[in-house]
Order: C-alpha cells, then sequence, then structure tokens
C-alpha cells in the first residue's frame, strides 16, 4: 500500500495559526514523517523598528490573547535591564500577582476549553444518571458547593437542548462516539460541567488584570513599574486604582482561584488519568532530553538570583538531570535562532543569531516538493523553507520550556514546593517518576503548577496589603 499523506490545516484549539502535515507507512499505521508550518507572520519586529522602546510593552503582548500580558512583561523588564531602572517593592508584588493570575488563567483555560475536549465525550453525557454524577463529584471532590443530583440534571437538559437544534457551536466537529473516548457517560457529563464552569471563571479570575492592568486581554504595563495607583483613602469600588475595596476584591478572587483548582482541576486530572493510564507512555518528546527555564516570580524585587526566584532556572541536556547547567541572558552564545527553513533571510545565511542581533527579513517562497501555489498550498515540501517561525537553539540544542519542563527542572534541582506535589500524585496514581515524561504528565505538571500559583496569588494580595499598611 502506498504511503498516505495527512494534512491539519489549521490546527484549532491553539493561539496562531498553525499546519500539521503527516506521512503514513506501514498500511497507514505508522507516521514515518512530519512537519509543523506556523501559516502566519506576524512581524512585531518588524512593527516595532523606530518605536520608543517604552512603548514596546503594548505591541508584543498582542502576540496572544490567551497567554496576554507575558510578553509585556518580559518588555518592560528588557527595557529596564538595558538603562538600569530599579522597580519598587510594591510594583513587583503587583507584577507577581499579574502574573500568577495570568499562569492560573492560562493553565485552566488550556486544560478546558483548548485540551479537554480530546478525553470528553459530549454527546456521551446526555446518557449519564445525575445522581451518579452527583455522587462522583462527592467522591472525588466533596469540598465542591454545586454537587446536586438537580444541578447536573440541570446542565444535562441545557445540553440536550444545544445538541437536539443541530447547531453544536463550540461542540461542532467533535469526534463524539469514538472507540478512543473511554470516558463513561457519568464522567463525561461531570467534566463538560467542570468545562463551562471553568467558562463562567474566566470571567473572574480576569477581573485582577482589570483592575491592576486597566483591561483584559493586554493589561496594561509601565516602564519602571506598574500603571494602577494606590489610594488606601478612597472608598470607591471602579476604576483602574488599588484601595481597601478593591483589595478585599482580589483577595476574594485569589480564594476561588485556589477552590476552583482543588476542587475542580486537580480532580479532573485525577479522573482522566485514571481512565486514559497508556497516555503517561505517550507524547514524551524533547522533555525527556533537554529542558530549559530562565526562572521567575522573584520574591525580593531587582534580584534575580536563585533565592529570590520562586521558579528555577537551569538547562538540562541528554537528560542528565545531575548536571544543571546555568543559563545566561547576555551570553550571545546560548540562545540564538536559526532560519534554515523558515521564510526569512539572514545576512550571514544559515549561521544563528541571537535575538538581540536577529533579523526580520522576510523570504517567502514554496519550498522543493510542494505541491500548489504560494496563495493555496496542498502539500509542503521539507528541503527548503516552510514556516513563518524561527528555530530558536539553545548552545546548539532543541530545548523543552513549559510546565513540564519547569517541574523536571524543580526534580533536578530540589525545589521541594513544585518537586512533592509532583511526588505525591505520583504515588497516588500508583506511577513511577518516569510517567511525567508523557502527555498526561504534562497535564499534570500544568495542573500542579496551577495549584501553586492560585496560592501565591493569595500570598502576594497579601503581602502586598502588609507592604502598603508598613507604610510604603
Amino acid at each position: 500500500m502506498a504511503d498516505r499523506r495527512i494534512v491539519v490545516d489549521p490546527v484549532t484549539r491553539i493561539e496562531g495559526h498553525l499546519r500539521v502535515q503527516a506521512v503514513l507507512g506501514n498500511g497507514g499505521k505508522v507516521i514515518t514523517d512530519s512537519q509543523s508550518t506556523g501559516t502566519m507572520w506576524r512581524g512585531l519586529e518588524v512593527i516595532l523598528k523606530g518605536r520608543d522602546p517604552r512603548d514596546a510593552w503594548a505591541f508584543v503582548e498582542r502576540i496572544c490573547g490567551v497567554c496576554t500580558g507575558i510578553h509585556a512583561l518580559a518588555a518592560v523588564r528588557s527595557v529596564e535591564d538595558a538603562i538600569g531602572i530599579k522597580i519598587p517593592k510594591n510594583a513587583n508584588i503587583i507584577r507577581n500577582l499579574m502574573n500568577a493570575t495570568l499562569y492560573t488563567h492560562d493553565h485552566i483555560v488550556h486544560f478546558y476549553q483548548l485540551s479537554a475536549l480530546d478525553w470528553v465525550d459530549v454527546v456521551s453525557s446526555l446518557s449519564a444518571d445525575p445522581r451518579e454524577v452527583s455522587e462522583l463529584q462527592k467522591k472525588i471532590s466533596p469540598h465542591h458547593p454545586l454537587s446536586s443530583p438537580g444541578y447536573f440534571r440541570d446542565v444535562q437538559n441545557r445540553l440536550k437542548k444545544f445538541v437536539a437544534s443541530g447547531q453544536l457551536g463550540i461542540f461542532a466537529n467533535g469526534y463524539w462516539g469514538h472507540p478512543a473516548m473511554k470516558l463513561p457517560p457519568a464522567v463525561n457529563l461531570l467534566a463538560v460541567t467542570h468545562y463551562l464552569e471553568a467558562l463562567d471563571f474566566q470571567r473572574e479570575i480576569i477581573k485582577i488584570h482589570t483592575i491592576l492592568g486597566g483591561k483584559n486581554p493586554h493589561p496594561n504595563y509601565l516602564v519602571g513599574g506598574v500603571a494602577c495607583p494606590i489610594n488606601m483613602h478612597d472608598t470607591g469600588a471602579a476604576g483602574n486604582m488599588i484601595n481597601e475595596v478593591t483589595m478585599n476584591y482580589m483577595r476574594d478572587i485569589a480564594k476561588q482561584s485556589v477552590e476552583f483548582v482543588q476542587n475542580v482541576y486537580l480532580p479532573d486530572i485525577k479522573a482522566i488519568a485514571s481512565f486514559y493510564p497508556e497516555w503517561f507512555k505517550y507524547g514524551g518528546g524533547l522533555v525527556k532530553k533537554n529542558v530549559l527555564c530562565y526562572g521567575d516570580f522573584p520574591e525580593i524585587a531587582n534580584d534575580w538570583s536563585e533565592k529570590s526566584l520562586q521558579m528555577p532556572a537551569g538547562a538540562i541536556v541528554d537528560g542528565d538531570l545531575a548536571h544543571v547547567q546555568e543559563v545566561d541572558l547576555r551570553d550571545l552564545t546560548q540562545i540564538q535562532e536559526f532560519v534554515d527553513h523558515s521564510w526569512y533571510k539572514y545576512p550571514e545565511g544559515k549561521l544563528g543569531l541571537h535575538p538581540w542581533e536577529g533579523v526580520t527579513d522576510q523570504a517567502f517562497e514554496l519550498p522543493e516538493g510542494s505541491v500548489g501555489t504560494k496563495t493555496k498550498f496542498e502539500w509542503l515540501g521539507e528541503k527548503g523553507k516552510y514556516s513563518w517561525i524561527k528555530s530558536p537553539r539553545w548552545k546548539g540544542h532543541m530545548m523543552e520550556v513549559g510546565p513540564l519542563a519547569r517541574l523536571i527542572m524543580s526534580i533536578a534541582k530540589d525545589v521541594k514546593h513544585f518537586k512533592e506535589p509532583a511526588l505525591d500524585l505520583l504515588k497516588e496514581l500508583n506511577l513511577p517518576l518516569e510517567a511525567v515524561y508523557s502527555t498526561l504528565g504534562r497535564h499534570a505538571a500544568r495542573a500542579l503548577e496551577c495549584n501553586w500559583t492560585a496560592h501565591k496569588m493569595v500570598q502576594y494580595v497579601d503581602d502586598l496589603i502588609a507592604n502598603i499598611k508598613s507604610g510604603d
């Protein structure tokens, strides 16, 4: 049987424009070749040329509407580092609070809105017994306030009307009924209910960004500090201002975040893991070899040392957890971007360039072996340039970043507030450490990190209150 070609374009439930091609050999049973293509040129580096560096944050954060704010924070930190600005203690606390809010919101959205429907059969939930779902909820999440049979029956009835209308909207084109979907109806209804609860909760958690950054998505930042005034004598609840009312409001949201993660997110991860144990064996990818972290959440303002950073920094190469290498943002030989297979051209040809020295000069062309035209291609060859995404390397190595990379780094560096919850979860699920190198391991790492950032939200609000009360 001839090889079969499959194209997924666009890949949905992500931020951006992504195309994936795969060649299936061995009778269509094995992927023998694949490539991913970023099909959108953003050109933010070009947009920034000639602009005031103090305004860069406002442009770069618009690269994404989900991980909103993180690129702005990186931009203001870069400018502050370049010109030697030190930020006040309150500004550091507020930035950490905004960042922890972003992490918590982003991880919840990633699991429920972007990933959960890969595991959950929405249509199957219509046949569930609400009483069984209620008992299940009370068993796996005894402190969740919404656990009655009537509550789940109401959700189920809403879903039935939705499905009966023939317009599935956000649930259209799902693989409902596929044999790979293993959850029983009761678990499916529980998961769909939590999907809808996560949608509602999004509206609450982002209000912290509205208070501190003026809006969401794309909250406001400021080189040298933050863009929200502090006036504890003002009793109004409106506007982008920190006072007693908004402080208490943010603390309530932070506590709700902890409750959502502990009563909904973590129990759902454990439930799905129990029905899909094989997914602790698949999807290890690069994290088995190379991981990279630069650390974050400095407890001490303007201090980027290991004692200050609550998330660890370092690089692990070839899976050697006993040898964590130091990372240096100023070392031009560490991070380099290559464009061999990207639709850009460098003056030096195939040499990699550090982002400080990088060039964004587009050079769009169809690579050899392509089928179609520049405006409508059916297949992209891989012997040339085929993506708008550059290829970053650390000392020449492909590296994995993200929640699982940070967890691996925490295990290697014995960062107990990340390592111990992970080991406890593995013990509860009766899994070895190697299980984290997997698809479900990534979800577990993200959920555990989300639990940590939610608790940090509460801490940062309390830190801010205490620091202001001390007279700062």
